[in-house]
């Protein structure tokens, strides 16, 4: 049997991992979060004292990462990272580790062997456009910046103008980098969940889903 993949990209906040989530449970399916592969990363290069300018360095140690998925849980090397990977300064390790070539291409390649052994709810910023551009449905979620600051402040506690900052120039970084650029696939359904519960839009792609034969 074809494996299958949905790919649900977007940016900061848009609500991809709730989303993927729920669709993942509502059919059945697996869930990759590719964010998450790159928090892993850019705590393994805090952890080790790595300059995160290095994109060589930083790239050399991607590929020798184990990087694997329990349930909904990740681990590095065999431990489980647990919600370490969530702290602010590994939010912005991410983002910095994320920009170069080398950490990408190890982290693309990881996450194409995931999904080839199953079928799989992924969410990102290119897993529609990079890691699987044939992916049978493709979403990418918005919302506003004032409802994507507020979601995340609501999961950090730092205050809504605090998370807008940060967001606005995590999506400077995101849409400006040169491998793996945030933006919409061609053949994308663009999802606006500013006034939709996590509810109404995981059944709208679940519906989706339905509709083109995967699930």
């Amino acid at each position: 049997m074809e494996q299958m993949v949905i790919a649900i990209d977007g940016p900061a906040g848009a609500g991809k991992s709730t989303v993927a989530q729920g669709v993942a449970r509502a059919l059945g399916f697996t869930y990759l979060d590719s964010g998450a592969m790159y928090r892993t990363v850019g705590l393994a290069a805090l952890d080790r004292g790595l300059d995160l300018a290095d994109g060589e360095r930083l790239g050399e140690m991607a590929w020798t990462l184990d990087i694997t998925f329990d349930g909904d849980s990740i681990r590095l090397d065999g431990a489980p990272v647990g919600g370490r990977i969530r702290a602010p300064e590994v939010t912005i390790a991410a983002s910095k580790v994320s920009v170069h070539p080398q950490v990408r291409q190890a982290m693309v390649k990881r996450q194409r062997e995931l999904i080839a052994a199953g079928n799989y709810v992924a969410e990102g910023r290119d897993i529609g456009t990079v890691v699987s551009p044939g992916a049978p449905l493709k979403v990418f979620l918005t919302a506003s910046e004032e409802e994507r600051a507020r979601r995340r402040a609501g999961e950090t506690g730092e205050s809504v103008a605090e998370v807008r900052e940060a967001i606005e120039d995590r999506d400077r970084r995101d849409r400006g980098r040169e491998h793996g650029a945030l933006r919409a696939a061609e053949d994308s359904v663009a999802v606006d969940t500013t006034n939709l519960s996590p509810d109404q839009v995981v059944e709208r792609i679940a519906e989706l889903a339905r509709q083109r034969g995967i699930a």
